[in-house]
Order: C-alpha cells, then structure tokens, then sequence
C-alpha cells in the first residue's frame, strides 16, 4: 500500500481518523492497528508512538524515522514468510 492509498483510507473513514493524519505524515499516536495489513505502506517519518501494532502485518513497509516509542510490537509479521 502506497501512502495516496493510505490517505485515501483515512480520509474515507475520517470520523474515525479525525485529526490523524496533517497531509504529509500519519498521527497514529495511541492508534489500535492490531491485525492491520500494512504491506508496503510508506509510514516513513509517521508517529506510532504508543500504537497498538500486534499482529500487524508490516511485510515491505517503510518506517524510516517513524516514532515507535513505547510501541507495542508483539508478533508482528515484518519478514516476509515469518513464523508466529
């Protein structure tokens, strides 16, 4: 998923997502993305601090500088063909 497609969901869904993403970069500070598919996403320079990130899976996804701060990031899937 390239970032256009993530902001496309966002704002589809942006009562849910109010104030999450500034144009550029996602705010998912706090966000609950467990079992999200985030493959190939561009999350590069987003905010994931304190984001719910189990069993994401974040095969392929660019999280250059992303603030992953206090992230929960049990068993999520970031090598393609992992074993849980």
């Amino acid at each position: 998923m390239d970032s256009e497609k993530l902001k496309t969901i966002l704002k589809k869904h942006a009562d849910w997502v109010k104030g999450l993403w500034d144009g550029e970069h996602a705010n998912l500070r706090y966000a609950d993305l467990r079992y999200a598919d985030l493959r190939y996403a561009d999350l590069s320079y987003a905010n994931l601090s304190y984001a719910n990130l189990r069993y994401a899976n974040l095969h392929y996804a660019d999280l250059h500088y992303a603030d992953l701060h206090n992230t929960i990031l049990a068993y999520i899937g970031i090598v393609p063909d992992a074993k849980r």
